[in-house]
């Protein structure tokens, strides 16, 4: 069985299996978020990374298998050499509104949802349809890809506009 289809599995398995999302704490108290989203857009220039944010819930099994798709060592080192992540705790769809918004997340199209942010703070990109709202049913190479698309230096997109 291949290391994909594998850790698939495992993962639908972790959350079929009554391992509850309230178990794994990814997403801070929701007015952790402001905090953290200044801390990052003060970090972001000095080491040369991206902002990624994270828009979800604890209660939200797709953004359980986002975080662990994140966090998987096929994805990990991608993500730390290139991105600040932000995980921001919408609540149950009524905490950081202001965030969403102001980063173009339309949370009524499901979570998680992300926007990545150049080093300047500079919106990049805005998901726009729920693009990653079905998780667990989506290969971990999909959040690969992604990350790979958007990591600074990339040639894919050289513009800041939203979706480029």
């Amino acid at each position: 069985m291949s290391h994909k289809i594998l850790f698939t599995l495992l993962a639908v398995l972790f959350l079929a299996t009554g391992a509850s999302a309230a178990n794994r704490e990814i997403y801070p108290v929701p007015a952790q978020a402001k905090p953290d989203l200044e801390a990052a857009l003060r970090m972001a220039p000095t080491v040369h990374k991206r902002i990624l944010l994270d828009f979800g819930g604890n209660w939200c099994g797709d953004c359980q298998v986002l975080d662990i798709y994140l966090h998987d060592p096929a994805n990990h080192k991608l993500l730390t050499d290139n991105f600040v992540l932000v995980h921001v705790n919408i609540g149950h769809m009524d905490a950081n509104l202001d965030i969403a918004q102001k980063y173009g997340i339309p949370l009524n199209k499901g979570v998680p949802a992300v926007a990545v942010l150049n080093e300047d703070g500079n919106l990049l990109y805005s998901q726009q349809d729920g693009q990653f709202e079905a998780m667990r049913r989506m290969d971990i190479s999909s959040v690969t890809q992604f990350l790979d698309k958007w990591k600074p230096g990339h040639t894919g997109c050289k513009t800041t506009l939203v979706n480029c």
